[in-house]
């Protein structure tokens, strides 16, 4: 049954049944370690997600996506997996994740998890049998290559956090490739067995009820065998903080057999009624894996970029760019967006000055929820949080420390979600959280802006109800107009309904009008007229308004 205080929008999903979730659908993800901690010892866990589901069945999404719970050293928080199959016990059980799963269906959210099958923990059973000889069963289970003559590593690839992405192991008296953390070995799959087993993975989380998964660094499941060289990147496209930067990444990642194994992921989830996969693509020119990986309905459903995740400012032009990529042309699969994640800065704090941060905040959920695909929404995001200040002698990611003060890191972006103002930690945890949670949070968190008629949070509830409420938001076409340089601004439309979204994200005033026929009426705005009154023709600095044509 659903709780008494579900509001009036669930109360119709109950009634009336919900629109496709996979197509145009809204999805919270979830970074567990942080979103709530039930049994005070600094961690966020399974029970805390399941005492946070109410909170997050208010506001109108269709699933949430629950990065790794997975049983892990942690090393890099979960996407290292020792056990595939099993909770670890700072998150809880299996019982645990059974009765999180209950109750979101019953609450009428689906469940992605995380799957990640590029790399194991090197904890993991499988690679501690594959590292003890090569003759073992498990011998060629992950990628390993002799030295060259002189001792050096196989070639010259380089691991994202890093350093060389080869680790000498001298039981076997080889290198064992790892694209990310050496404590994260790559696991082989052009090995049959190795795809088997993953395959199997798959399947018994499914058989538990999950809705669909997230592919984590999908491109980087399978390697060139005949491990050459990378090429050097021009230079125009370096960034010095990472030697992995310096190269393009040609043969470590994105080999053309990764299709083929999809589609054995697709026809493995296909057995289960009204799954949903989207991968992570990651890389300079993701469109054409993103595409392949999605093709004609064969492999996933959707996939995601970092065009926005990892943008130091949004422009007119990265908007135009990244959405003009889908046509809808026959085959296409489905993308997804997200401006803010666990791996990513916070959106706010990259593309907004600190006094705008609130204005800010509701000029991009309404970009976000205007866009053409599915939309992931990140814990934290609904209530515009800022990027964290993480002091170094607390930073946690290992990528954060290796280059810090060079970039922002990940561990801000991380903090624990401020449920209550003035408890202790905000009221995360009784005790000091894993990371430190940000005074400027405290005054943002769950409690205020629920009991607030003008909050952040209370905006971004009214624009995903606007978004599921509207076919042309949801799933519609998308045709851009020629704007001044300020504003970007489309038409997005399905049957009869149209509905135009403007947004000026520049710093100045600029005058535009939708060339469009008929009334166009004001149905959403931050700082750009009355709902219910004619579209405006001027559009001040970060203002934005929805607009229905005819109505």
């Amino acid at each position: 049954m659903r709780p008494g205080d579900m509001d009036n929008d669930n109360e119709r999903r109950a009634s009336h049944g919900a629109p496709d979730w996979r197509r145009g659908g809204v999805i919270y993800q979830i970074y567990p370690r942080s979103f709530r901690d039930s049994n005070n010892d600094g961690v966020g866990d399974l029970q805390g997600v399941i005492d946070g589901l109410d909170y997050i069945a208010r506001l109108g999404v269709d699933g949430v996506w629950l990065s790794p719970f997975f049983t892990s050293p942690m090393r890099d928080f979960g996407y290292d997996v020792a056990d595939y199959c099993d909770v670890d016990p700072v998150f809880g059980t299996l019982a645990d994740f059974d009765a999180l799963i209950a109750k979101a269906h019953d609450l009428g959210l689906k469940v992605i998890i995380d799957q990640v099958y590029s790399h194991s923990s090197e904890s993991h059973p499988w690679f501690q049998e594959s590292r003890r000889d090569r003759d073992n069963a498990k011998a060629d289970w992950y990628v390993w290559a002799d030295p060259k003559e002189d001792g050096a590593p196989p070639n010259n690839w380089q691991s994202v956090f890093g350093g060389p992405a080869w680790t000498w192991d001298a039981r076997r008296r080889q290198y064992y490739l790892h694209n990310f953390l050496a404590s994260q070995p790559d696991l082989n799959q052009h090995n049959m067995e190795v795809q088997n087993a993953v395959l199997g993975v798959a399947r018994f989380w499914l058989e538990r009820g999950v809705d669909g998964f997230r592919f984590d660094a999908l491109n980087f499941l399978m390697h060139d065998p005949q491990l050459r060289d990378n090429p050097p990147a021009p230079r125009e496209n370096r960034r010095l903080t990472r030697p992995f930067d310096y190269q393009l990444c040609k043969y470590n990642m994105s080999h053309e057999g990764i299709a083929g194994f999809l589609e054995r992921v697709r026809s493995e989830m296909n057995a289960f009624c009204g799954t949903f996969s989207v991968a992570e693509v990651v890389g300079p020119d993701p469109l054409a894996e993103m595409k392949s990986y999605t093709a004609e309905d064969l492999r996933l459903n959707s996939a995601y970029n970092f065009d926005f995740l990892y943008a130091d400012k949004l422009s007119p032009r990265r908007i135009a760019q990244s959405l003009s990529a889908w046509t809808g042309e026959p085959g296409e699969g489905w993308p997804s967006w997200a401006f803010s994640n666990h791996d990513a800065p916070r959106a706010v704090s990259r593309w907004a000055k600190e006094e705008d941060r609130d204005r800010a905040a509701r000029v991009f959920a309404m970009l976000l929820m205007a866009l053409r695909g599915n939309v992931f929404v990140y814990q934290g995001e609904e209530l515009g949080l800022p990027q964290a200040v993480v002091p170094f002698e607390s930073l946690q990611d290992p990528e954060a420390i290796a280059n810090w003060p060079l970039t922002l890191g990940r561990d801000g972006a991380r903090t624990p979600l401020p449920w209550r103002r003035g408890a202790p930690n905000s009221g995360f945890s009784q005790v000091a959280p894993w990371l430190p949670v940000d005074p400027r949070h405290d005054a943002l968190s769950i409690d205020t802006q629920e009991k607030s008629s003008t909050s952040v949070l209370k905006f971004f509830k009214r624009l995903i109800r606007i978004r599921r409420d509207s076919d042309a938001l949801r799933t519609g076409t998308i045709e851009f107009f020629d704007t001044p340089d300020e504003i970007v601004a489309f038409a997005r439309r399905s049957g009869r309904e149209r509905v135009v979204c403007a947004f000026n994200i520049g710093g100045r005033s600029a005058k535009w009008r939708a060339p469009i026929a008929g009334a166009n009426t004001v149905i959403a705005s931050i700082g750009a007229g009355e709902e219910g009154a004619a579209a405006p023709g001027k559009l001040s600095p970060l203002s934005a308004y929805y607009a229905r044509i005819g109505a």
